[in-house]
């Protein structure tokens, strides 16, 4: 198994050298506009997976990856003079899928904005289902100063442990 960084280097080369070539021209009127996106090798070297994308039509991609594939060996004695190893990898051609990735994403963002604003409008028409604060508040007296007086006035009787604790204080006295 070679060194990543060394199969990382020869990746890079790779698209560098079919990129040039495609560039130059092939003299297959099939080939669109191609564009390498990435190139992945494996890890012993022998065998090289090409990234492209194509801009236009799915008949002219359809062209392109024909074009590409009777093109194969030519790339790859290409690709065999300009790099410094000592076998050529073999080369395949796939098709990246970042244009209908990217179409399928802006869809789905498109849609979720959409479904944002009808959220926002309903919460802007909405009421509520019961009371607007549906939080118990503290009680407030209007008159605290009288009930202060009362209080003192009349002893208040006492529930439950208190009562009995009250009532033996009260024997006491």
């Amino acid at each position: 198994m070679a060194d990543p960084a060394r199969a990382r280097k020869m990746a890079d080369r790779i698209k560098v050298i079919v990129a040039k070539r495609i560039e130059r021209g092939l003299r297959d009127p099939r080939l669109g506009f191609v564009t390498i996106t990435d190139v992945k090798v494996t890890g012993d070297l022998q065998h090289a997976s090409v990234f492209y994308t194509v801009y236009g039509s799915a008949d002219e991609r359809a062209d392109s990856a024909a074009a590409l594939k009777a093109a194969t060996g030519m790339l790859r004695s290409e690709v065999g003079k300009n790099i410094t190893a000592r076998l050529t990898p073999s080369l395949e051609f796939i098709a990246d899928a970042i244009p209908e990735n990217a179409a399928l994403i802006d869809d789905l963002l498109r849609e979720a904005r959409e479904r944002d604003t009808q959220v926002e409008e309903q919460a802007r028409t909405a009421k509520y289902a019961g009371d607007e604060d549906p939080y118990v508040k503290p009680r407030e007296y209007e008159d605290e100063d009288d009930q202060e007086d009362d209080d003192d006035d009349e002893a208040e009787p006492a529930v439950g442990l208190h009562a009995e604790v009250a009532a033996e204080a009260d024997s006491e006295k």
